[in-house]
């Protein structure tokens, strides 16, 4: 499970647009998980696309075209004398086509960047304030907006606002609940599928080419996505589920709080930058007040997972620290690396003698370079830890 230490910005619209192999595609997916340059560089090319398939389409000027295939014929037939002024005048229109090209390539990327850096409101909270309640939509119109594909698995469930006992389609914007005794599947366009148990509300936030995106405001939900990473997210009251090419259990209670399980491949959890990453066989806890704990692995012993959860929720300090690094084996590394990023300094001096009794430091991590969070140093050993999690 080595990573790229190189950084692959030269694939990224390649990645964007499925035009990379399968192997790279997930090489490239596992690089962004790690490397937050070029997660910055893919966000704004994606930013950029988007923005692109938002403006609109018009036709040029038919003396637009006149000309050019005026000059174009007139470059095929033989050379003939020109005056300097006629030249010009080509050349001058020639340099105002290219001018507005550049012009308008420069909008689509100033676009993207000043998009990039105003906040937006998160799509949950937008989602919230939109109509869920649709019974006076017909099957019709719901066809013809962007929709998923359900299925009631038990039971009767309510999809827009209208019970449905076998098949139908989840509109963006509607919202898909189960009862007591209903189950349901959710088809996740053409990349996976979603399990959607009793005393669950799911709603359907965006579906394109470059981000399919549900809310699970309450219940469990087991996802089975297979496509390129950060294409299927999750928005949960605590944070953002961003999918890698995996399987997962998302569960989300009455106060907000949700709890992940992965089963297969990374998912990254996220909110407000304070970032985790959980592999296969690894959980992580989430509240609204905090966003993403520490995750862990499934395994890791009871009392580590406890003195984790006083930190990282119940303001525990530095006895909980204590008990956590004590109880820590040498896979249990996974977890302290992400500690490392979230302790102060006197803290991460505690971390940093543990996981080098645990596991060293390999070749080219130095102490005052993880002390310092030197980003390249901090990916370096995880890329090296990968043997010892797994």
């Amino acid at each position: 499970m080595k990573m790229f230490t190189r950084h692959v910005a030269k694939q990224l619209s390649a990645y964007l647009h499925g035009e990379l192999s399968k192997e790279k595609a997930r090489r490239t997916g596992e690089h962004l998980l790690r490397c937050e340059r070029c997660r910055r560089e893919y966000d704004d090319i994606k930013l950029g696309a988007q923005l692109a398939e938002r403006l609109p389409l018009a036709q040029a000027p038919a003396e637009m075209w006149s000309e050019i295939e005026s000059l174009l014929d007139a470059q095929s037939r033989e050379r003939v004398y020109e005056s300097p002024a006629r030249r010009f005048d080509l050349s001058r229109r020639w340099y105002l086509v290219a001018a507005a090209s550049a012009a308008l390539v420069f909008i689509i990327i100033f676009g993207a960047r000043l998009f990039r850096n105003v906040e937006p409101t998160p799509k949950n909270e937008i989602a919230q304030h939109e109509p869920t309640q649709r019974g006076e939509s017909s099957s019709r119109e719901k066809t013809m907006r962007a929709s998923w594909e359900v299925e009631s698995l038990a039971g009767k469930i309510r999809v827009g606002g209208e019970t449905l006992s076998g098949t139908g389609r989840l509109a963006v914007g509607d919202s898909l609940e189960t009862e007591n005794a209903s189950r349901a599947k959710i088809k996740v366009a053409n990349i996976g599928e979603v399990e959607l148990e009793p005393n669950s509300r799911v709603r359907l936030i965006e579906t394109t080419q470059i981000e399919h995106r549900l809310a699970l405001d309450r219940g469990t939900m087991r996802a089975k996505i297979n496509a390129p990473p950060r294409l299927f997210f999750v928005n949960t009251p605590s944070a953002e589920a961003i999918d890698l090419g995996c399987a997962y259990t998302l569960e989300v209670d009455d106060t907000g709080r949700s709890f992940l399980h992965v089963t297969a491949g990374w998912v990254m959890l996220a909110r407000d930058g304070r970032e985790a990453y959980v592999p296969i066989g690894a959980m992580c806890e989430t509240r609204p007040s905090t966003g993403p704990g520490t995750p862990y692995f499934d395994d890791a012993p009871r009392r580590l997972r406890e003195s984790l959860s006083r930190f990282d929720f119940e303001y525990g300090g530095d006895d909980a620290l204590q008990e956590v690094l004590r109880y820590a084996r040498p896979r249990d590394s996974f977890t302290l690396w992400h500690l490392l990023q979230r302790v102060n300094e006197v803290e991460r001096n505690f971390v940093l003698d543990r996981m080098i009794a645990l596991v060293g430091l390999p070749e080219g991590v130095t102490r005052d370079g993880v002390l310092n969070l030197d980003p390249q140093m901090l990916e370096l050993w995880k890329d090296e830890l990968d043997t010892v999690w797994f």
